[in-house]
């Protein structure tokens, strides 16, 4: 046997190693359990992978990102069989890895009962015992075909080789524009073909090396996500690298379910979503409407300090304007269809910045309205799939809070400085403090307008602004709007979830579209630099997000009834409303239950309104002129002067921090 050498890098360290002939990547890192797949040359490779002269291999640990895709989508693969294994009849259409765990979808004739999950999960423990091994083999198209004839939907991806991860979802994860290959499900013992899929791996060395994993529901889902093409069943399940680290996945779920804003929505009486309106259109109830109207005046009142001027525009433009602006060529499938009249196209508005371009060039300007700040609350609309509409935070009219800024190129480095710093600390003010700044760019692709120069000035723009804010700074190439590149900020929430916040974007595209230009210093006509900037996103979804955040518990200036007044007994009902009377001159937000309900099932009630104070009264309270306070977490207080109690809780309204 000749000698082959191979470098083995980790992180910054290489070692030289000399083996022989015919070792894989498992033989290199034999004993490292951790390790489930190698790089080479940068190319994900299976341990089973058989070293060459010259190669450079990266071990890939289970922990890594590229290591619990590889376990899900191994996982996938097990639930695939499973099913199959259950059901003969259900053909196989595509199943990645996403964030947290992986899916896989199936035409089957009847959709898949929560039992039909349970089945499925024994199964796959069965398979995971039995320690199958993953074995590739190259295919070549026309094998393939003939491999997989009673496959249909894997034939229509070999169809679309070297397309078919743009034409359908996580189709790269079995197709890509190279050769082929199928994964083989072999017996540990025999060697016998226990079931395959067309895929592009790599995949853990055997079922036995999946750990922990779990289904998690089902849905339907459409063929390559058009409406045209048959819906097929699509199972969610997770896997993780330990039994504990499910458990901890798990606990999380449960507790973003406790704080599910659609739930804490219905069971505050903040928000409902009507079935009579339509999916992703909501109306607030009163006491919805009050957070609501909090979070927009305290955001008015920051917004008139830094010199923004409000303007407001109409729901509903003539088609033409959005052609202008370049919206409709790229936006099309996120517009409303158009409505005819009047022999003109119009279009309900889905974004708010033609409009405000409308008003700059409505006069003549001067370089000295520079920069001019443009703000408005306008409410938009988007044509949102179905499968995608997910109660505020992903819905088909909302408000945004929308700004756009014009000014000099001279102005615009201090401008994004001075915006970002501003959009920071807004949300810190809500209560949010856990930020890191994403820095989204163009590609290659045919959708970005402009001269590379441009894009290459406006982006540098943004990161010298990003990098001031001392916050992590995270790549997003090819995420940019198709005008210009964008700071998106992205907050982490109390369970540690990352949310995309703010949005800045530098756009010198639009300005040109629409001919916008101001008389500069000596005279001549120059173009304005135009910066995008939304800082709730919408202030459905920011509602959403921070009623999430604070599992409906808002802070007192946040919370639409900020403390109830509990009588002991009847008799004190007439003095907390003399209390109340007293607070509400001072702008709180208090109410006092006179209900006939006992004391200790109105404090129950209080409890469940999440209400950040409860206001006691009983004899001793009214003889002495004072209250007692119970908190959220149960604790007490006695025995509090009346204007002691009203100058606590106004204390924590202005201080905008947590009871």
């Amino acid at each position: 046997m000749s000698d082959v050498r191979v470098t083995v890098q980790r992180d910054s360290e290489r070692e030289e190693r000399v083996v022989t002939t015919g070792t894989t990547a498992a033989d290199l890192f034999q004993g490292e359990r951790s390790v489930v797949a190698a790089r080479v040359a940068g190319e994900l490779k299976d341990l089973a992978y058989e070293l060459a002269d010259g190669d450079a291999v990266e071990p890939v640990e289970i922990t890594s990102e590229d290591g619990l895709n590889i376990l899900r989508h191994s996982t996938a693969h097990v639930m695939a069989q499973a099913v199959q294994e259950l059901f003969p009849e259900a053909k196989l259409g595509i199943g990645p890895p996403i964030k947290d765990g992986f899916y896989y979808d199936f035409d089957v004739e009847t959709p898949f009962h929560p039992d039909d999950l349970k089945r499925i999960e024994k199964k796959m423990q069965e398979i995971q015992k039995r320690g199958q091994k993953f074995a590739r083999r190259a295919i070549s198209d026309d094998a393939a075909r003939e491999e997989l004839a009673d496959e249909p939907y894997k034939l229509e991806l070999i169809g679309l080789k070297g397309s078919a991860a743009d034409a359908a979802e996580g189709a790269s994860a079995e197709v890509g524009a190279g050769q082929l290959s199928i994964y083989d499900n072999l017996d540990a013992k025999t060697g016998e073909l226990c079931w395959k899929d067309l895929c592009r791996g790599p995949h853990l060395p055997s079922t036995r090396a999946i750990p922990a994993f779990k289904l998690m529901r089902s849905a339907a889902a459409y063929w390559r996500g058009s409406e045209k093409n048959p819906q097929l069943q699509r199972i969610y399940g997770t896997a993780w690298p330990t039994k504990d680290e499910l458990k901890a996945y798990l606990d999380f779920l449960a507790e973003a379910e406790k704080r599910d804003h659609r739930k804490l929505g219905a069971e505050l009486d903040l928000f409902s979503i009507p079935e009579e309106l339509g999916s992703g259109l909501a109306v607030f109830h009163p006491k919805g409407g009050i957070v609501r109207r909090v979070m927009e005046d305290y955001s008015r009142k920051r917004h008139e300090e830094s010199d923004y001027e409000f303007v407001n525009t109409p729901h509903i433009s003539k088609e033409k304007l959005f052609e202008t602006s370049g919206h409709l060529p790229n936006y099309a499938e996120a517009m409303f269809p158009p409505l005819e009249f009047d022999g003109q196209s119009y279009r309900l508005k889905a974004m708010n910045c033609p409009m405000h371009n409308l008003i700059f060039k409505a006069r003549g300007r001067s370089y000295r309205e520079l920069p001019l700040r443009l703000f408005e609350f306008g409410t938009v609309y988007r044509f949102e799939k179905s499968g995608v509409v997910h109660g505020l935070t992903r819905a088909r009219g909302f408000t945004q809070d929308d700004s756009h800024i014009y000014c000099t190129k001279e102005q615009m480095a201090d401008e994004l400085d001075s915006l970002l710093t501003f959009v920071l600390d807004l949300l810190r003010d809500y209560g949010l403090h856990d930020f890191e700044l994403e820095l989204s760019t163009r590609d290659d692709s045919d959708k970005f307008i402009g001269e590379d120069a441009e894009w290459e000035e406006a982006t540098e723009a943004l990161r010298q602004a990003a990098e001031k804010q001392g916050l992590p700074l995270v790549p997003d190439p090819g995420g940019a709007a198709y005008y210009g590149p964008k700071i998106s900020v992205q907050a982490k929430d109390a369970i540690g979830r990352s949310w995309q916040m703010s949005t800045v974007q530098v756009d010198f595209q639009q300005p040109k579209r629409f001919g916008l230009e101001y008389t500069a210093a000596d005279g001549t006509k120059q173009q304005p630099v135009m910066i995008h900037r939304a800082l709730f996103g919408s202030i459905e979804r920011f509602f959403a997000v921070l009623l999430e955040h604070y599992a409906g518990a808002f802070p007192a200036w946040l919370a639409p009834v900020q403390a109830t007044g509990i009588p002991i007994g009847d008799a004190h009902v007439p003095y907390l409303e003399e209390f109340a009377a007293e607070a509400r001159k001072k702008g709180l937000r208090i109410e006092v239950d006179s209900s006939a309900d006992r004391m200790q099932k109105k404090i129950r009630n209080a409890q469940k309104s999440k209400v950040p104070y409860m206001i006691i009264a009983g004899d001793e309270d009214v003889a002495h002129g004072a209250v007692s306070f119970r908190y959220r977490d149960g604790s007490q207080k006695n025995g509090i002067p009346r204007d002691e109690a009203i100058a606590e809780i106004l204390d924590v309204v202005e201080r905008r921090v947590q009871a």
